[in-house]
């Protein structure tokens, strides 16, 4: 008795595979840009018991302990800081900015940002970390 054996090779491609890697890499590269965003200004943020959801605004203003300003990791003279807001945000439909200070920071400092902020009606965000 002879056996018949099938064993004959598929030869259409199947992309199914190939689309769940692709989808697996773009998932990997939205999760880690997300994680990029942090300022390369080395503040020591001041702990809060909540913190509300990271809401992305298009400029952080960072301040130093030693009362110096940072606008997006540049640094910026307190006469110059009011400008560089306002031109920044000029074309932004959100008119927001996060203020990153680090608990050490003068308090007079950080008001100083917070005016700016009032003065051109801008919504602002104060980074903390969560305890």
């Amino acid at each position: 008795m002879k056996i018949q054996r099938r064993n004959k090779a598929n030869p259409e491609f199947s992309l199914a595979a190939m689309t769940d890697v692709i989808l697996l890499m773009l998932i990997f590269f939205m999760v880690t840009s997300s994680a990029a965003n942090q300022s390369a200004i080395d503040v020591k943020l001041p702990k809060a018991d909540t913190v509300a959801d990271n809401i992305p605004n298009p400029l952080v203003v960072s301040v130093k302990p030693d009362g110096s300003y940072f606008v997006d990791d540049n640094p910026v003279t307190r006469a110059q800081l009011e400008s560089t807001i306002v031109n920044k945000l000029k074309n932004q439909t959100n008119k927001s900015f996060t203020i990153r200070a680090d608990e050490n920071t003068m308090h007079k400092d950080v008001v100083f940002v917070m005016e700016i902020a009032e003065k051109y009606k801008f919504n602002i965000a104060i980074a903390t970390v969560k305890d």
